[in-house]
C-alpha cells in the first residue's frame, strides 16, 4: 500500500474541520464519499471523536492510498475504508453493521470532477441510508447565480472541461434543487478559503 498526497488537503484541512466541528451531529458515523487519498480522513478522525468515520473512493489505488493513512493515524474511529459509487442503486454500507449509526455524509471536491448524474446519485444514495435530521455537507467550487465567483474559478472551470466535457464547476442553485427533491433542505452557505464553498443540508 501507497500514501499518495494531494497538497490542496494540507492547505483547506483546517478550515474544513472547523465547519465540520460546527455543523456535524455530535455522534454517529459520518460517511466520506469520495475520499482521495485518505489524508483528510486520517486528519478528521481522531479530532472529531467520539464520531465514526466511514471513507469510501471508487477506485483500488485511492482505496489502497486511504488504507496506508488509516494505518498511519491508528485512530480507533476511523473504520476501514469501503469502495463506493455514487451510481450504484444499493451500497456497500448499506449492508454492513456498524458501530454507530449512520447519522452524517461529507462530500469534499467531487461534483465537479464527475459526471452530473453522480450529484444526483450522492443524493439519492443519501436518501435511502440516512436518518430524518442527518446532515450532508458538501465543499467545492461552485457557481452563484450561474456566474463563476471568481477568475480564478472560470478558469478552473475551462480546465475541467477541457479534460472531459461532461465535468465542470456546478450552479450551487443546481445542487440544492437536487437535494431539495430528495427531501434534504439548504441550511447554509459558508464562504471557505481559495474561493470555494461549504454547503450544509439537513433531511426533514
Amino acid at each position: 500500500m501507497s500514501k499518495r498526497y494531494a497538497p490542496a488537503t494540507e492547505r483547506n484541512r483546517d478550515p474544513i474541520l472547523d465547519v465540520l466541528q460546527t455543523y456535524l451531529p455530535e455522534q454517529g458515523t459520518v460517511l466520506e464519499v469520495s475520499s482521495g487519498t485518505g489524508q483528510h480522513a486520517a486528519f478528521f478522525a481522531p479530532r472529531l471523536a467520539p464520531r465514526y468515520w466511514l471513507p469510501t473512493d471508487l477506485d483500488e489505488i485511492s482505496l489502497s492510498s486511504i488504507e496506508a493513512w488509516r494505518e498511519t493515524s491508528q485512530a480507533p474511529n476511523l473504520l476501514a475504508p469501503q469502495c463506493l459509487d455514487v451510481l450504484d442503486t444499493r451500497w456497500l454500507v448499506e449492508d454492513t453493521e456498524l458501530p454507530e449509526p449512520l447519522s452524517a455524509m461529507v462530500n469534499i471536491n467531487m461534483v465537479h470532477i464527475a459526471p452530473w448524474p453522480c450529484c444526483e446519485g450522492l443524493f439519492d444514495g443519501a436518501q435511502r441510508i440516512l436518518p430524518p435530521q442527518a446532515v450532508v455537507l458538501m465543499y467545492g467550487p461552485f457557481k452563484q447565480g450561474g456566474e463563476h465567483t471568481s477568475p480564478s474559478n472560470a478558469a478552473f472551470d475551462q480546465q475541467l472541461k477541457a479534460q472531459d466535457a461532461r465535468w465542470g464547476v456546478r450552479d450551487l442553485e443546481a445542487v440544492i434543487d437536487v437535494a431539495k427533491a430528495r427531501g434534504f433542505t439548504s441550511r447554509a452557505v459558508i464562504p471557505m478559503p481559495a474561493n470555494n464553498l461549504m454547503v450544509s443540508f439537513t433531511r426533514a
